[in-house]
């Protein structure tokens, strides 16, 4: 090939980059979801009201209440300096329980609640589906406090 021949497919090849690159890129800002804390979402100006965002915390022990004839329930969720009220509407996970961690993904409102309509619930480490455990299989256990220490 020479050099004239070789310009055109160059340039042909650089512009299907450039608008491949565009229409992959072009959604993502869009489609970014934050990730904050209860205590920074505490901290939301009216700026942050309705925007999406994924908290994640502790679901406080006692706090799940279930709307009858609904598929609503309300919680709170802490991250130890703060708790939010949670309002859900949909099916909970099967992990999701008092006491555990869990990501909520919605919006703050104006009403200082949280309004979400999924959840997702953390298992602890050792998780082990029950048809393992009924099998009697048992995992290793590690030093979980070693795991956690700060060096």
């Amino acid at each position: 090939m020479n050099k004239n021949k070789k310009k055109p497919a160059i340039i042909s090849i650089v512009l299907i980059l450039l608008g491949v690159g565009y229409l992959a890129f072009s959604n993502f800002g869009k489609n970014l979801v934050y990730f904050f804390t209860p205590s920074e979402v505490v901290a939301f100006t009216p700026s942050h009201y309705g925007k999406k965002v994924r908290v994640a915390g502790m679901v406080v022990r006692e706090s799940v209440k279930m709307i009858p004839n609904t598929l609503e329930m309300t919680f709170r969720l802490s991250d130890g300096k703060a708790t939010i009220p949670i309002h859900y509407k949909g099916v909970p996970p099967d992990l999701f329980k008092e006491g555990q961690g869990a990501v909520v993904e919605g919006y703050w409102n104006s009403d200082l609640h949280f309004y979400s309509k999924m959840i997702m619930a953390k298992h602890s480490e050792d998780y082990m589906p029950p048809e393992m455990k009924q099998a009697g299989v048992s995992l290793p256990r590690k030093d979980l406090l070693k795991t956690l220490q700060v060096e």
